[in-house]
């Protein structure tokens, strides 16, 4: 398809070619963002959880070096150590997938407020070719697994089937559906997976292991206490089970006191949500979330020695409320038009695909696939799209968009690929008919010439004119007079066409402003 030559149109289709561009990135970039946000929250958690780690760790080494309390603390202090280097080994090697994708997406970019973003973070192939093609992924699940094994092995066999029950890392199973019909993991987590979207999971997998590790060892100090060991140092521990919630979702943490045993219950505060139960030395908290943003809990632990003696010991921890903000994304533009099936692709923060939906009254909505839908639409105007969300309340809608309804633009007549000027009379003699094309736009929508009116002026002759013409074509059109003048058309000859009439994909017929004025040379 040729561009026009003239410079205004040319401006208008290259300021077309770029809000088009502009309101699909718009569109794409509040999901990133999303993303980003909760892997900021989840590496902040990891961070925390890893400083609390490192103080049991620093307690224990006090311990095993205890020239009376040692002997007996030493096997608990190796074993923590075994915890913390294997967890850490697979942290920094999920780090390095990190770095891996982020540069075959081309690295980092310094954007306007001078911090670093991920250049290609919406990119879905480097996933799909390292972890899916590349069997990464095969090899990221059996690290996690080989991990989790470790870790139940360091612990007592009585408590092991609680603590595996209870332990956050872990390999879910994946459902069998018609994108993974052999229910692969790896095509599950990393298939046509946003850049972003796998950073957060990698960070989501190293804070399961973070987490895992601190249970491990917060078991390993209980065991430690069954054998008489007295610390002489206590250290309150808080471990939220999600970091991340929707507003009106129940958050849960546990609570503890690093120096515990089951027969010592503390005695709790809290400066939001509430103390379920305290049994067996941990106090169980939750609340129900609200409030967007990063929320901070704090309070103090207690628990009594005796002999009148009571240690108190302060406690914090944060997780993030996200709100339960959808989006629609436009695959072509902001505009659903007339006579084709516009493609969109729905998602909602904090909800699986499998529960999302979308309704437009006053449209047709053919599913295509998880998150994807064809929208026919019939009258020009606006109309309201929802997102509706599967909750165990029922159906809910979680966001609404209008959205524009047009007509398919009018298509631009053309002979010979020209719309008027000069053509050669031998290319004119050669042309079978008329072409109404759309200049520049994203659907792949066809219009047909119904009829033409036809005149031309020779060099040396007489003006002529025809009819109405009941077809695309010229001699094919059955015309007596046209099919004399093609094969006769000659150089300095001057052809008319006009009143041209096409009919669209929505069954329209539509008279073109354009008339095709051409002079042979």
């Amino acid at each position: 398809m040729s561009l026009p030559k003239e410079p205004r149109q040319l401006m208008i289709n290259l300021m077309y070619l770029v809000l088009t561009a502009m309101l699909a990135l718009n569109v794409s970039s509040e999901i990133l963002h999303a993303f980003k946000t909760i892997n900021q929250s989840i590496s902040s958690s990891n961070v925390s959880i890893q400083d609390k780690n490192q103080r049991i760790y620093d307690g224990l080494q006090k311990l095993a070096e205890d020239n009376v309390k040692g002997e007996k603390a030493k096997p608990y202090y190796d074993k923590a150590m075994q915890a913390k280097q294997a967890s850490q080994e697979l942290v920094d090697y999920l780090e390095t997938w990190k770095t891996r994708i982020i540069d075959a997406t081309g690295g980092y970019e310094v954007v306007d407020n001078g911090k670093k973003e991920i250049k290609g973070q919406s990119d879905i192939d480097a996933s799909t070719r390292l972890l899916v093609d590349g069997k990464g992924g095969d090899t990221v699940m059996q690290k996690i697994t080989d991990l989790r094994n470790m870790l139940l092995t360091l612990v007592n066999p009585n408590a092991k089937e609680d603590i595996a029950k209870q332990m956050p890392l872990s390999i879910a199973d994946v459902e069998k559906n018609d994108n993974n019909p052999s229910g692969d993991w790896k095509v599950a987590y990393f298939f046509n997976m946003p850049t972003v979207a796998v950073i957060t999971l990698m960070s989501k997998f190293q804070n399961d292991i973070r987490n895992s590790e601190a249970m491990v060892v917060n078991q390993l100090i209980s065991e430690a206490g069954s054998e008489d060991i007295k610390f002489d140092e206590i250290k309150a521990i808080a471990v939220a089970e999600n970091n991340y919630a929707l507003a009106g979702q129940t958050v849960k943490a546990n609570i503890l006191l690093a120096a515990y045993n089951k027969q010592a219950n503390p005695s709790v505060s809290s400066s939001s949500g509430r103390v379920t139960k305290v049994e067996n030395g941990v106090a169980y908290w939750e609340t129900v979330a609200s409030g967007v943003g990063l929320q901070t809990v704090k309070g103090t632990v207690s628990v009594n020695l005796g002999g009148g003696r009571t240690e108190s010991r302060p406690y914090e921890f944060q997780y993030m409320v996200g709100s339960t903000g959808a989006s629609i994304q436009l695959d072509k533009m902001n505009v659903f038009y007339i006579g084709v099936p516009n493609p969109i692709t729905v998602s909602a923060a904090g909800y699986s695909i499998e529960d999302i939906s979308v309704s437009i009254p006053g449209a047709t909505v053919t599913p295509k696939d998880k998150g994807h839908y064809e929208v026919v639409v019939s009258t020009p105007g606006k109309i309201t799209a929802s997102i509706m969300a599967k909750t165990p309340q029922g159906s809910k809608s979680v966001s609404t968009m209008e959205i524009r309804v047009k007509q398919i633009p009018d298509p631009v007549a053309r002979v010979g690929g020209k719309s008027g000027g000069v053509m050669s009379a031998s290319m004119f003699r050669a042309q079978d008919g008329i072409v109404a094309a759309l200049d520049q736009f994203d659907f792949d929508a066809k219009f047909q010439v119904k009829s033409y009116e036809m005149s031309w002026l020779p060099k040396r002759g007489e003006y002529q004119t025809v009819g109405v013409i009941n077809s695309p074509y010229f001699e094919r059109s059955g015309n007596a007079l046209i099919k004399a003048y093609m094969p006769n058309a000659k150089i300095g000859d001057k052809i008319f066409i006009e009143n041209i009439k096409a009919q669209g994909p929505d069954g329209r017929t539509r008279s073109l402003s354009s008339t095709i004025v051409l002079t042979l040379n």
